[in-house]
């Protein structure tokens, strides 16, 4: 039998959530709904262990190894749907239809069933079939364009933007706003939640900029990319990071003051021909001084300066350790695959009078099996 699940918080405890294992996007979907209270069950894959990636990210979800392709694997799939408000899946268009748990066969057992679908290009379209991954969806979305590397190479900004921002973030929104239009009709829906759709979603500032000549340089040129020499990072004397977004008047003339400047330059601040001697001025500046100095002389000054810190450095930052930004998980250290101590983010956003809670890191996959499949009436 499987561990003992914790007792869950939150506004969403109440809420049924059959998530079809996947990586990435869904999973995030699926760990910030459980974050908030919601009673998710896993179907992972036989002989797949994702937790050297994914253990934070299955956090506080039950765990289910089932065959997809066999029978005992869609009656259980089929099953959780019977007693589920949410179900999530992340397979390329048409999978999960061959594997019989498409969303005409979902909705026929469940008609109330918000059916969320993941998937990087969408479920229609030329590139619907084609792999991908999230540097290749920012690449057409016009996103990864802007990011730009030594040689004006592009960089991907991790895999923040697609997997995480325009993908699990958006797929979440997604599945709580079709279940609050359910409450009154009655009704389930398909929520096709595509990373490209969710990535141009977030351009939506820079496109009025475009529009109003306000972005229009060569990359590395404009206001957020870098070009501004009070919108970027200084290097430091000992070879770390300070970052700058004295973006408004007022904080781009304490940054002048703090930085020792005279104040005259603040009439240049949007002037873009006089931003390359400004960014040589405020270079030469922070190279004198530690990363730690810089962050002395300005944590009181309120001139949108920080210093640019390693995650494991941001577990310790004195006001992330007050607001609980990152938090220990619980978990059987025998099960875990961590080298060393393991770090998980906390609940976000945060609730007044029903918070959520910081569930239980994932531990070998399928420990929840018999569990679940006693609960549903299902032998093996």
């Amino acid at each position: 039998m499987g561990d003992e699940v914790p007792a869950r918080s939150g506004p969403l405890v109440g809420m049924r959530v059959v998530e079809v294992g996947g990586i990435g996007p869904g999973p995030y979907a699926a760990m910030l709904l459980a974050d908030q209270g919601a009673d998710v069950v896993r179907i992972d894959r036989p002989d797949e262990d994702l937790r050297a990636t994914h253990q934070v990210l299955l956090r506080g979800r039950r765990s289910v190894v089932v065959d997809l392709k066999s029978d005992i694997g869609l009656r259980t799939v089929m099953a959780l749907v019977d007693r589920s408000d949410v179900l999530i899946e992340g397979f390329r268009p048409g999978v999960a239809e061959r594997l019989g748990f498409g969303p005409d066969a979902a909705l026929a057992r469940n008609p109330r069933l918000v059916y969320g679908r993941m998937t990087g290009w969408g479920q229609e379209g030329p590139y619907a079939a084609l792999a991908g991954h999230d540097i290749t969806y920012l690449a057409v979305t016009g996103a990864l364009e802007a990011f730009v590397g030594e040689g004006g190479r592009p960089v991907p900004p991790l895999n923040l933007l697609g997997d995480f921002g325009g993908g699990g973030t958006v797929l979440a929104f997604g599945l709580l706003a079709a279940l609050w239009e359910a409450r009154t009709s009655g009704v389930g829906q398909v929520v096709d939640s595509a990373i490209v759709d969710g990535v141009a979603s977030m351009t939506a500032m820079h496109q009025s900029m475009i529009a109003s000549g306000m972005w229009g340089a060569p990359r590395g040129g404009n206001l957020f990319d870098g070009g501004a020499p009070f919108y970027r990072c200084y290097r430091t004397s000992d070879d770390r990071w300070m970052a700058v977004g004295a973006v408004e008047p007022v904080f781009y003339r304490r940054l002048l003051e703090v930085l020792g400047l005279e104040l005259g330059l603040a009439t240049s601040q949007m002037d873009a021909a006089a931003w390359p001697d400004l960014r040589q001025r405020f270079q030469q500046r922070f190279a004198e001084r530690t990363r730690a100095q810089w962050w002395e002389v300005f944590e009181g000054a309120d001139a949108c300066v920080a210093p640019v810190l390693s995650v494991r450095e941001a577990a310790s930052d004195p006001h992330l350790v007050a607001r609980g930004t990152y938090a220990a998980t619980s978990d059987d250290a025998s099960e875990s695959v961590s080298p060393v101590s393991l770090v998980s983010p906390g609940v976000a956003p945060r609730f007044s009078r029903t918070p959520g809670s910081v569930g239980w890191a994932a531990g070998a996959p399928g420990r929840h099996t018999d569990e679940v499949l006693a609960e549903l009436g299902i032998g093996r």
